[in-house]
């Protein structure tokens, strides 16, 4: 099966670069994640963490 897949995507002009552009937007995206993640204001945080439980707490029933 692998064999079949291979020998066709050989036959396309240019398809080296997929990889490379996979590659690339996965890293960058976890780049751009990580730094989101570390420049985040704590009372942002608190608040969203929060959500959850709040949701539960409003409900009566």
């Amino acid at each position: 099966m692998l064999k079949l897949i291979k020998n066709h995507l050989e036959t396309i002009t240019g398809v080296e670069i997929y990889p490379i552009i996979s590659l690339l937007i996965f890293f960058i995206f976890f780049v751009v994640l990580f730094w989101w993640v570390v420049t985040a204001k704590k009372e942002y945080i608190n608040t969203v963490s929060h959500l959850p439980l709040e949701n539960q707490n409003d409900q009566t029933l």
